[in-house]
Parts: structure tokens; sequence; C-alpha cells
């Protein structure tokens, strides 16, 4: 048992004037207003298509909501769920074992537990109060802002995906070199994607409105952790070693909608294209999750729009991606794993299923900061402690991580470096301003 006692502590509100605590303290409390306004503004229409029993099914859900708020503003205890969706059970475990951490100091409530903890539960306690509510159950409260994003981002959109259709143009005259370089600038752009987020800015607008590929060259220095060359060498081995028998996959565990996700599928379908894979799985959640997190709705509603779109290569990216998906060559899956509070080290005996699958990819790209605080547990840990050390036994497959820093946990640092960077920047685990494209071997 030596091992659990070294974890360093999980991050929290109880500390005060950390990113955690201005967290559970402004931010949710933000996003839980916007949610029950996003239901006022939709009475009408929930009027039109339930009558009666659809105003009254947004007033619950409402009252619901309010009073989810005013447990978390008052740092009441987080209580079991009561709502009998599949995953409840295992909820409702989960917070037994946070009871059973805080060894009889109370029962866990909102400032004092892990913040990775409250913060899925509001977001869980979200969804029941829609999803316990019929007829207005299968409402997703966060769409409208996930499509504004979307919309918003079009010109850089559009940018990428004329970019990418120009280079499909030559891809198989590419040799290792170059094709190693535009691996290197759709890698940096899917990086930088994860810029878009709303669970970050509280649901405020924040889409890419310029070419994503233009200032590629000047964001280099903010990348502090880089094993693109890793990612590269295992890529192209791969490709080497591929026989007509096997199949190279690649998993991407996915991130936000909009912008975002569009910068993901142009990177897996370059991964495709240039035969660096042959397969390539997406796991989104299962349901609306973190404001913009994507759903199998948003992914197929953003490759509706592209089809659809007025523009010959962004619809032309639609049409093939569609067809990729009906090929089987893109298979897009998700698992209610990915929507509990446990981090990935506790995979294997939570979501066996789901593991065993993942040791069947030759790579995991994982988009984000949320899944980067669920690979390390989402603790403090030491700037210089290694990733390997870090992912505490989580290894299903080669993994590497795509994430923006917004959240006070970054490990894999040269020594000294991450104390260098707060000296001249205070802010710099949380602005979305600096990134890590940090890669695992499995052992």
């Amino acid at each position: 048992m030596a091992a659990v006692t070294a974890l360093p502590v999980s991050l929290s509100a109880r500390f005060k004037g950390s990113f955690a605590y201005f967290t559970v303290k402004d931010r949710l409390p933000q996003i839980l207003t916007k949610v029950i306004d996003t239901l006022h503004r939709h009475k009408n229409e929930f009027f039109e298509e339930h009558g009666e029993k659809g105003v009254e099914a947004e007033k619950r859900a409402i009252s619901f909501l309010s009073k989810l708020r005013n447990e978390l503003q008052t740092d009441k205890p987080v209580t079991p769920l009561e709502d009998e969706l599949p995953d409840a059970a295992l909820w409702n475990q989960y917070l037994d074992y946070q009871r059973n951490l805080s060894n009889g100091n109370g029962e866990p409530s909102w400032f004092q537990s892990p913040w990775l903890f409250v913060e899925c539960y509001m977001y869980r306690r979200i969804h029941a109060a829609v999803a316990q509510n019929p007829p207005i159950g299968s409402f997703d409260v966060f769409k409208e802002g996930k499509a504004q994003n979307f919309f918003e981002s079009q010109e850089a959109i559009i940018a990428l995906c004329t970019y990418f259709q120009e280079l499909l143009k030559n891809i198989k005259d590419l040799d290792e070199k170059q094709l190693k370089g535009e691996l290197f600038k759709l890698l940096q752009v899917s990086l930088w994607g994860n810029k878009c987020d709303l669970s970050f800015s509280a649901g405020e607008g924040s889409s890419q409105k310029s070419s994503p590929l233009q200032s590629l060259e000047d964001m280099v220095p903010y990348i502090i952790v880089n094993d693109m060359e890793k990612l590269w060498t295992l890529l192209i081995n791969a490709k080497k070693r591929n026989t007509d028998k096997c199949n190279v996959r690649v998993d991407i565990i996915l991130d936000n909608a909009g912008f975002e996700l569009v910068s993901d599928l142009v990177l897996t379908d370059f991964l495709l294209s240039s035969k660096l894979a042959d397969e390539v799985h997406f796991h989104g959640k299962s349901i609306p999750w973190y404001v913009s997190d994507t759903t199998k709705n948003d992914f197929n509603w953003t490759i509706k729009q592209l089809q659809a779109a007025n523009h010959m290569w962004m619809s032309r990216c639609g049409i093939n991606w569609e067809g990729n998906l009906k090929k089987g060559i893109w298979v897009y899956q998700d698992h209610m794993f990915w929507t509990l509070p446990h981090i990935y080290s506790s995979m294997a005996e939570v979501a066996p299923d789901l593991y065993a699958d993942l040791q069947k990819s030759n790579l995991l790209l994982f988009k984000g900061d949320l899944n980067y605080r669920k690979l390390t547990g989402d603790r403090k840990w030491d700037y210089t402690v290694p990733f390997h050390q870090a992912l505490n036994k989580f290894h299903p497959a080669p993994l590497c991580s795509l994430r923006t820093l917004k959240s006070d946990t970054q490990v894999g640092l040269k020594p000294g470096q991450g104390e260098q960077i707060q000296a001249s920047e205070p802010e710099w685990m949380i602005s979305g301003k600096y990134g890590v494209v940090q890669f695992d071997a499995t052992p």
C-alpha cells in the first residue's frame, strides 16, 4: 500500500486561491446559471412540441438545477444520485469511496472534495435534470453553444479544409521528410484547436477566428513538452512493419466539438490518406458534458454541416468523411466510462471492456485538458515527475496527450522549466497559452 500514500494530493477547492477554488466558486455556478437560462429560453419551443407537459418538464428541470446551484454555492455535502440512469450505481459507489477517504471528517462536500469529482458530478446532475424529465429528456442544454462555436469558426474551418484538400492532391508524391512536416503541422493545428473550450470560458464564445495554419511557427516555443518526433517514429515504424494482415489502428479520445473537432478529423484523415494508419476509432461522450465536449449527435451534425456547406473544399471533406464512416475505416464509439468521475488508472477495473478495446490500438491520442487531468489523476504533481509515473499503470497502448494547459497539473517538465515560466507568467498553467504533445510508450 506504500505506493498509494506516495501519490500527491488531489486538486481541490479547499485550497483557497487555487484554480480549482475559483472554478467551484465562480465558473461552475455561472455554467449552471447559463443552463437554467437556456431552458427558460426554450420554454415556448417545449410548449409547441409537447404542450403543457413540455412546460411542466422545463419547470421541474429548472427547479432541480436551482437546488443544485444552491447546494454548490453553500458547500453542502454531495448527495447520492437518485435517478434510474444506467450509471447511477457506479456514481454512488464512487461517492462512498470518497466518503471513506474523508476518514470520518464529515460528508464529502463541494469545496472539500477533489475538484475532478465535483466538477464531473455537476455535469452528471445537469444531465439528470433533463433526462429525468420527459418529454424534454433528450434536449442538449449545450447544443447551441457548440453550434455557435462551429459557425463562428467558419473562416478557420474553410482555411483548414482548403489546405488539406490541396495537400491531398499530391500526398502520394511526398517523401518521408515532407510527410513528417505535414503531420507535425496538423498535430499542432489539432493541439491549438483545443483552445476553443466552452467550459473553460464558462460558456462564453471562444471560437477560432483566423487561419489556424498561419501562426504555427510562432507557437512552437509554447509547446513545453514536444514529443512529435516520438509519435512520428511510432507511426512510420508501424507503417513499415504493416502487412496486409495487420491494420494500423489509431484511436482518438475526443474533446471539444466545433473547430477542435474539425481539426481532429483533418488530422485523422491525413493519417489515413498518408497510409500512416488504416483505421481510426473516435471516442466521444455518451451524454452532454463539460459544455462543449463532443457527443455522437455533435459528431454527425458536424459532418452533415460540412457536407452541406456551399464551399467546395468544406463539402468535399464532409462527403469524404461520411464515406469513411460508411466504409468502416472511421468508427465512432462512446462508452459510459468517459463520463464517470474515475481517473484512467482505474479503467482496467471499472471498464475492462473499454480497456481491452484500447489495447488493440497502435496509438491513443487523448485530446484536451480534462483527458490530461484524468490521465494524471488530477493531482498536485511536481513538474518534473515523469509522465509515465503519473499515469499510474494506465498503459493500454502507446499514448499521446495533445493538450493546452487549462488547469494546474503538469508533469514531465525539465528541471526548472515550470518555475522559469511561472516567474514571468503566474497564470501559465490555466491560460491555454501553453501546450504539450506528450507521449508515453507502453512498457
